[in-house]
C-alpha cells in the first residue's frame, strides 16, 4: 500500500516525501534534527544517532529506526550489520554503562514522558551522566517520537532491505541534516 496522501514525490522514501509536500515544515524539521543530532557536546554524535534509532526501533518506525541506524554505522565505521546491536538497547555490550542508562531513560520516554523514573535518572547520573546529556536524550526520544508519527502516521515508503541506508547513512553523517535533495539516491525505480 502506498501514502495515504498524494505527495508530489512518491518515491522519495520515508520523512522526506512528507517534507517535500509540505516544504515550509522542512527547515523546522531539518533544524531540530540538526541540533540534536549534529553535536559531540556530552554524548557524542554516534551515541545520539543510536539514541534515535533505538527510539524509532521501540515505535516501530522501519525508516527512522534504519536511517539514523546507518548514520550510526558511519560514524562508528562498522559495517550496516551494527543495527542489530542498536536493536539490543541496554542489552549491547558495545555500550558504556553510562549509555546503557541514557537508553533506559530514552525507552522510558518512548512509552510517554510520565514514564521516566527518577530511579533511571539517578542511575544515569550514578554512571557519570550530567544534566545536560540527560536533557538531550529526554529531547531526542521525544522528538523521534514525533518524527517516528510523521513518517509512519501518512504510511510512507520506505526501502526494507537495511543495506540500500548505507550510503546516505554516510551522506547524513558527515553533511548532517540541513543539506538539501535528501533521499534522492534510495528513490524507489
Amino acid at each position: 500500500m502506498s501514502c495515504y496522501i498524494n505527495l508530489p514525490d512518491p518515491h522519495l522514501p520515508g520523512i522526506w516525501g512528507p517534507m517535500r509536500f509540505r516544504p515550509e515544515t522542512a527547515p523546522p524539521l531539518s533544524q531540530i534534527a540538526q541540533a540534536l543530532l549534529q553535536t559531540d557536546e556530552g554524548i557524542s554524535r554516534m551515541e545520539r544517532e543510536w539514541i534515535a534509532s533505538y527510539v524509532s526501533y521501540l515505535n516501530g518506525c522501519h525508516f527512522c529506526h534504519t536511517i539514523h541506524g546507518a548514520v550510526t554505522c558511519a560514524h562508528a565505521h562498522q559495517s550496516i550489520d551494527m543495527i542489530d546491536e542498536i536493536e539490543k538497547g541496554p542489552a549491547s555490550h558495545q555500550l558504556s554503562d553510562k549509555m546503557k542508562t541514557l537508553l533506559v531513560i530514552a525507552a522510558q520516554v518512548q512509552k510517554g514522558g510520565k514514564h521516566v523514573t527518577l530511579q533511571a535518572i539517578e542511575a544515569a547520573k550514578q554512571a557519570g551522566a550530567t544534566d545536560l546529556e540527560i536533557h538531550d536524550t529526554v529531547l531526542i526520544a521525544a522528538a523521534f517520537c514525533m518524527f517516528n508519527r510523521y513518517v509512519d502516521g501518512l504510511h510512507t515508503w520506505a526501502p526494507a532491505d537495511r543495506r540500500l541506508y548505507a550510503e546516505e547513512g554516510k551522506r547524513m553523517a558527515i553533511e548532517g541534516y540541513l543539506r538539501k535533495n535528501k533521499g534522492q539516491q534510495m528513490q524507489k525505480a
